[in-house]
């Protein structure tokens, strides 16, 4: 019979096929193996033995070490995935981690830039050398379209159609969608293209849009320190990353007044749900901005 460590190994075979970061296979593979180990030292190495009560002991073992509720939660759901993966292969004939209840973990809204702080961003990178006019081009480029780093890493030049600000990106799942691009990110990626990329190339021809200095695609790692240094100086006192600016882009759509539909087929999201956190974004300021302005808000004001 196989083992649930055999199956992990399945399990994380299918993710990387599925084209899940390496950040998601990695923390899949540690947290679950962790699980899997203590249910060997209880001496149980198949799904067919596995009880609620294991589990159960498992995560009060977690919290009484002093795991975040988050950290749990995080790690009950990724049981329940790997269940489902289970029950696809016929190996189990009921998820038992769908039986489990996670730790309830307060909503955090996601965070995002000011237009001013987005502003001093996209001023930071020098347009003197070949770097910084493709650092300007990749800045632009993630904010336009609220890709992924991923995303914006694997870009082809067929994948870009300056003359219809759009590109086309490959998200979770190899799904393909059309990200679009304003006049500003269209105007950098064409400096780009004229001004940096043919001193950035190599000897080797290559389709991939986005290179280093030694001619290949640039990392997704490569990209992050990219951003991430524009945003020290910049003066942004909150790290900045890829991810950062994708919820600034749907932030700044729907303050703009962008449905919020739209702004789930822009961003690639399958359930309007995991959108939705973004418009309780525009909501709580929307509130603040009531509060501090409305006359009867109930809200102390100053100049009374």
């Amino acid at each position: 019979m196989t083992t649930l460590h055999t199956w992990l190994d399945q399990y994380l075979t299918f993710l990387e096929r599925e084209n899940a970061s390496s950040y998601t296979v990695k923390n899949y593979g540690t947290d679950i193996r962790q699980f899997l180990d203590y249910c060997v030292e209880q001496e149980v190495t198949t799904q067919s033995a596995l009880t609620r009560e294991l589990v159960r002991a498992y995560l009060a073992e977690l919290m009484e070490i002093g795991y975040a509720r988050a950290s749990i939660a995080r790690r009950v759901f990724e049981l329940r995935a790997f269940g489902d993966y289970l029950m696809r292969h016929n190996a189990w004939k009921q998820n038992l981690f769908r039986r489990i209840h996670a730790p309830r973990v307060p909503k955090r809204l996601p965070r995002y830039l000011t237009p001013e702080e987005m502003g001093l961003l996209l001023a930071v990178p020098d347009l003197s050398s070949p770097q910084g006019i493709r650092d300007k081009a990749i800045l632009e480029t993630l904010y336009a379209s609220g890709a992924r780093v991923s995303e914006l890493v694997g870009l082809n030049l067929q994948d870009i159609s300056l003359a219809a600000g759009e590109i086309r990106v490959v998200g979770k799942g190899d799904k393909e969608r059309i990200a679009l691009l304003g006049e500003p990110a269209v105007a950098a990626l064409r400096s780009y293209f004229k001004l940096a990329r043919p001193e950035l190339i190599g000897k080797r021809p290559t389709d991939a849009c986005f290179l280093n200095r030694f001619g290949n695609r640039l990392s997704v790692r490569s990209v992050s320190e990219v951003v991430r240094q524009a945003g020290v100086m910049a003066g942004i006192e909150q790290t900045v990353t890829p991810h950062l600016l994708r919820h600034t882009f749907a932030t700044h759509l729907l303050d703009g007044g962008a449905d919020l539909r739209v702004v789930q087929e822009l961003l690639g999201h399958e359930n309007l749900a995991t959108t939705q956190i973004y418009a309780n974004v525009t909501q709580k300021r929307a509130r603040e901005i009531y509060l501090r302005a409305h006359p009867r808000s109930g809200e102390e004001r100053l100049d009374q």
